[in-house]
């Protein structure tokens, strides 16, 4: 019976149980919930946030990048460059010269990140004030607690 049912495109696996539709879907839906939360933890990055806001304005070569960001070390900008590179939100191009030359640049798909990244920012800029008092009375309610 399994000899026949190879030949039809199924195998019987007796010693892995079968899993119903609903439990495929579950795992299914669970690979893509990961998926999705690999590329929200990599766009909400912080360092993530302030590459591409810097190269939304024209390639820049990493020590200009350097000195645009505040605070960021040489190996953070480097790891952050090259996962935005490996997901294709930016390019590098290197340059045979002598000292040599490597610029970094916002692909297609990075661009189409800007936008979001600059409602996201309004938001934040518009809201301030009020994530702040909500820290305060939450702050304040907390301290009345203990």
């Amino acid at each position: 019976m399994i000899v026949k049912e190879k030949a039809m495109g199924k195998i019987d696996h007796p010693a892995i149980p079968p899993v119903s539709a609903a439990e495929a879907a579950a795992r299914e839906g669970s690979g893509e919930c990961r998926s999705l939360a690999q590329i929200i933890d990599r766009i909400g990055d912080k360092w993530t946030v302030m590459v591409v806001g810097h190269l939304s304005r024209g390639s820049l070569r990493f020590n200009e990048l350097m000195r645009a960001i505040p605070g960021v070390s040489h190996r953070m900008l480097t790891l952050t460059l090259r996962g935005l590179q490996r997901d294709g939100l930016v390019s590098r191009t290197a340059f045979a010269t002598v000292p040599p030359r490597v610029d970094y640049a916002l692909t297609e798909l990075g661009l189409s990140l800007t936008g979001p990244l600059t409602m996201l920012a309004g938001w934040a800029s518009d809201n301030k004030l009020a994530v702040e008092a909500a820290r305060v009375a939450y702050d304040v309610a907390l301290a009345e607690d203990i």
